[in-house]
């Protein structure tokens, strides 16, 4: 016993000294791991003291590993890996171990129909002592009740006997393994398709995460050259009122003109602080969209202008289009797939199976608690069971016809996905397309906008026209150049939906 104790304690030691030793080889692996790109960028954004520009990959980028969608993805995908796991678990031999106690609390009487006076030393021929002895003994497996002794013939065993003892102890081990189950195998294939079904959907969401993250960063450009232009108009107001207030002093303007140039800076002032604001909240946005925290100091690379120059290859570029790569229709197409393995599931139901069983236990019976002297029973077998199914009241047949309405469901809704995807797409293109035309009209409106601003300036500043001209050409321009970044605007965001109808996934490009 004490060498025993001695072994345990060892054993523990050495365990737990292991334990410890792994769990520091992997402390230091991961203070060892380097850091990924992203990661880096996430920490600088963090420590620097002026807003870290990112572009738009590698906002791209961040969102990726930061989403909180794409990461929910990512764990049904896991989800799905191991229910599939599970499924080809059924494959294997299932063992399991068993042990049960049971207190008897009445026993059983058994009755028997016979002549006990023609057994020799019988309850009814035997001496009272023998017949006493038989019934105090504790490992009796026979009791016969008190007065039983007295009578004679078929009527001695009116009262019956009680059988069994009071305690009773089993423990076993059971194996069950499928040799021959059709319905099972093809089970195991549906299983597969769901993890296919996850992985398109885990990829579905990058893609939306993907739409949702270019239409954010655009919309944040859009927003900066907003407030660029109300910035130049409120600009343009104050040297404008500048010039007035010296006419005025010269006495060259009236009272009213020079009212009306310091209403024109009063009226320009809400429009900078709208447009400020709007650039605030479409960060916020994008912030939110990539998955960081909103007080990140990051701001966006570029300006539209820089995505006008590739319109006219986007545009050739998306001429013959497919939705091969489309997620919706690769999800309808898994689906497909197993709903047809689902209705050759439930036809394999009518197909005999056959197992292997195999069972081992240990039984004792007692009437005390004295362990070391129990003898144990030992039962076992090993067999094949056979199933064929006859009836089933029509249940298999009408389980059958139900996957069949499943598919042909999902074959009616493919269709129509389809048409409406195609809609989408030419939707897609001609807002490209009118918005390709309404840029390159927009840059020939805002070339004449700025000259004939210019030349109101002038003429004003010399005195041939009034302020109300120049606040006409002011607005003139100020329309033609929020016109030209809402063009681009609507192209790159139109672009993006097609990307993500097409399923042009970020990851592959």
């Amino acid at each position: 016993m004490k060498k025993l104790v001695v072994f345990t304690v060892i054993s523990s030691a050495v365990l737990f000294f292991s334990a410890s030793v792994n769990a520091q080889q992997k402390t230091k692996k991961g203070e060892e791991a380097p850091k990924t790109e992203t990661q880096l960028l996430l920490e600088k954004a963090e420590t620097a003291d002026s807003p870290l520009v990112i572009t738009l990959d590698q906002a791209l980028q961040i969102a990726l590993s930061e989403n909180i969608s794409v990461k929910v993805a990512d764990k049904e995908i896991e989800r799905t890996e191991y229910a599939k796991k599970g499924t080809y678990a059924s494959l294997f031999p299932q063992i399991d171990i068993s042990g049960a106690y049971q207190r008897t609390i009445k026993k059983q009487v058994m009755y028997m129909d016979f002549d006990m006076s023609s057994l020799g030393g019988g309850a009814g021929s035997g001496s009272e002592e023998g017949a006493g002895e038989g019934a105090g003994d504790g490992e009796g497996d026979i009791q016969i009740p008190e007065g039983a002794g007295e009578e004679s013939g078929a009527g001695a065993m009116a009262n019956g006997m009680e059988v069994g003892r009071w305690n009773t102890w089993s423990a076993g081990v059971s194996a069950a393994m499928p040799i021959v189950n059709a319905q099972l195998w093809e089970s195991i294939k549906v299983s597969g398709k769901s993890v296919e079904l996850a992985v398109e959907k885990a990829r579905a969401s990058r893609l939306d995460m993907v739409s949702q993250v270019k239409s954010a960063y655009f919309a944040t450009l859009l927003a900066k050259e907003a407030f660029d232009v109300y910035k130049q108009v409120y600009e343009n107001a104050v040297s404008n009122y500048e010039e007035a207030q010296k006419k005025y002093n010269a006495q060259k303007c009236s009272e009213l003109e020079l009212t009306r140039a310091k209403t024109t800076v009063a009226n320009a002032i809400p429009n900078v602080y709208s447009a400020e604001s709007n650039v605030i909240l479409s960060l916020w946005q994008l912030k939110a969209v990539m998955g960081v925290d909103l007080d990140l100091n990051i701001d966006v690379a570029g300006a539209l202008e820089d995505y006008s120059t590739e319109m006219m290859r986007d545009i050739n570029e998306a001429e013959g289009l497919d939705l091969s790569n489309n997620t919706t229709m690769r999800q309808l197409a898994i689906q497909a797939e197993q709903l047809a393995s689902s209705i050759r599931v439930q036809k394999f139901a009518n197909i005999p199976t056959l197992s292997l069983g195999f069972n081992f236990s240990m039984n004792a019976m007692t009437n005390d608690f004295n362990f070391s002297q129990y003898r144990w029973t030992p039962y076992s077998y090993v067999g094949l069971s056979l199933s064929i199914p006859v009836f089933a009241g029509g249940k298999r047949y009408q389980a059958i016809r139900q996957a069949k309405n499943q598919y042909e469901q999902v074959q009616l809704q493919t269709t129509n996905t389809e048409r409406q995807l195609k809609i989408a797409i030419r939707q897609s293109l001609n807002t490209m397309e009118t918005s390709m035309k309404t840029y390159y009209s927009s840059v020939e409106a805002v070339k004449m906008a700025q000259k004939a601003y210019d030349i109101a300036e002038k003429s004003y500043q010399v005195g041939r026209s009034t302020l109300i001209e120049l606040n006409d050409a002011q607005l003139a321009l100020t329309q033609a150049k929020l016109a030209q970044s809402q063009a681009v605007y609507n192209f790159v965001t139109a672009k993006a939906q097609l990307e993500n109808t097409l399923g042009q996934d970020f990851i592959e490009e």
